[in-house]
């Protein structure tokens, strides 16, 4: 087949959007670089450069329009530590279903100023329970570590468990010896569907109660 010639097809930035979104999805961060984008589009690198800068600023940009869409939820409690919980669970709701957004969020450095209410919320309700603004700050980022590790956890349990094939762990839990391990070796048979269950709720509430205690 002839090399293309002439100049590349033109593009827009709902093109890179779209394109750069589906490669997020299927490879994650790592995967997307701009000229794995450039291909995934029909462009060259170059091209994409009027677009956006570098690869941070088509993150931002991501960010940003995922942001756009997801609705500030409304809180129908005045109590604080039902306010820091709330708030909390809809941050969790808000990126459950994408892992990319996690990555990025992780890594401290980008993000999108309209998800800013997240922690705004979460730290105004956990100062008018007692905190300083500074242990407030401090106790933002344990529940947002504790979110993003319950989020990441999940996803790749999610899919080892796609795969049909028995998982090592669960070989090992049927055959544990109860005179060694007598609680594990108890629990054995229903250890796959204990460790599937939600606690985010439970374990959110205990991080609260715990960085609350002496002020509520």
């Amino acid at each position: 087949m002839p090399a293309r010639t002439g100049r590349p097809p033109k593009i827009s930035r709902a093109d890179i959007v779209s394109a750069a979104n589906r490669i997020l999805d299927a490879e994650g961060t790592q995967g997307l670089t701009m000229r794995r984008l450039a291909r995934e589009v029909g462009t060259t690198a170059m091209a994409l450069y009027h677009h956006v800068r570098d690869k941070d600023e088509l993150l931002r940009l991501l960010l940003d329009e995922y942001a756009a869409k997801v609705a500030i939820p409304e809180l129908r409690t005045e109590d604080p530590v039902e306010r820091v919980v709330a708030a909390a669970t809809a941050m969790r709701e808000a990126v459950a279903g994408y892992p990319w957004i996690v990555e990025v969020l992780r890594a401290d450095d980008l993000l999108s100023l309209r998800a800013l209410w997240y922690p705004e919320t979460i730290i105004d309700g956990l100062v008018h329970a007692g905190l300083t603004p500074e242990d407030a700050a401090d106790a933002y980022r344990i529940i947002w570590h504790y979110t993003a590790g319950e989020i990441s956890a999940r996803v790749a349990a999610t899919r080892r468990r796609e795969d049909d094939r028995p998982t090592y762990r669960s070989q090992v839990f049927v055959d544990l010896d109860p005179e060694d391990l007598p609680r594990l070796a108890a629990l054995g048979e229903r250890w796959e569907e204990l460790t599937a269950r939600d606690t985010y709720d439970k374990g959110l509430r205990a991080i609260v109660r715990g960085l609350l205690v002496g002020h509520v």
